[in-house]
């Protein structure tokens, strides 16, 4: 195991920039999970280097609890020079949290086609600029309980292996596929042609959403925190959604529309 005790080491100012820059994590095709759960739920065969500060590490040896297990059985799978020790005052330099857990992995990007996000009879969320990193990481969170089978998102969404998404994920960034598209419009449209029907949520839909049959191939369309969705992508969808809401409400959170949109789905399909 490798020791790093200096912040001027090569290897932890770009990994320091990996926290900071989506430019550097694109430029090396890699992205960051921290946290000591998070890590150990996170991917083997993707794992890059693993770092993981002096007081994290005596903590974890002295629990000998079920962390420390997963943790061997982890660290088992990766080449011998991919856990690096660090001292604390490195790893702070190297976390994107006030207050660090002490554990970070450098992960390789995860990648994905549209047909990972078609699996079995399709229940896929469609995303149009969703901005705020913590609904992304939520409405991941979400998917995978509610049996969500892949995620279709617009470009101007919030950077989905950004260190916060990855964080509020709580893990479920590792196994639900996803698809970034440039033209969101005409990949709705591709869904329509597949067989897939397109829910556009939207407060002058037609049909509230637990009157539509959403057994079929289906896919719920979530757009922007402040705007909605756009005409454009509402086209592309053959049909409209709506949550009613009681009182002076205007409109929900668009990730609480989300888990309602799906666990409304999976509540039709037990």
């Amino acid at each position: 195991m490798q020791f790093i005790s200096s912040t001027s080491n090569e290897k932890i100012k770009r990994t320091a920039l990996y926290s900071q820059k989506a430019s550097a994590r694109k430029e090396d095709g890699v992205f960051i999970a921290e946290g000591t759960k998070l890590v150990i739920e996170s991917p083997g065969d993707k794992v890059r280097e693993i770092f993981i500060s002096e007081s994290c590490l005596e903590e974890l040896e002295n629990k000998k609890g079920g962390l420390w297990e997963k943790f061997k059985a982890l660290v088992n799978t990766l080449p011998e020079d991919a856990l690096i020790k660090v001292s604390d005052h490195v790893f702070e330099k190297i976390s994107s949290q006030k207050s660090p857990q002490g554990m970070l992995a450098v992960i390789e990007t995860l990648s994905y086609k549209k047909e990972d996000i078609k699996k079995d009879v399709p229940l896929i969320l469609v995303l149009e600029d969703i901005q705020d990193p913590g609904n992304v990481g939520t409405i991941f969170r979400t998917a995978e309980a509610a049996g969500v089978t892949g995620i279709l998102m617009s470009e101007a969404c919030a950077d989905p292996l950004s260190p916060k998404v990855v964080r509020s994920s709580m893990g479920a960034i590792f196994r639900m596929p996803f698809v970034i598209t440039e033209d969101l419009p005409a990949s709705v449209a591709d869904l329509e042609k597949d067989g897939i029907s397109c829910y556009a949520a939207r407060l002058d839909a037609a049909s509230e959403y637990d009157k539509c049959d959403l057994t079929a191939p289906s896919a719920l369309l979530i757009g922007n925190e402040g705007n909605g969705l756009s005409e454009e992508v509402t086209k592309a969808a053959s049909k409209g959604i709506f949550i009613p809401m009681s009182g002076k409400t205007e409109s929900l959170n668009a990730a609480i529309s989300a888990a309602i949109l799906s666990y409304e789905a999976a509540r039709q399909r037990r």
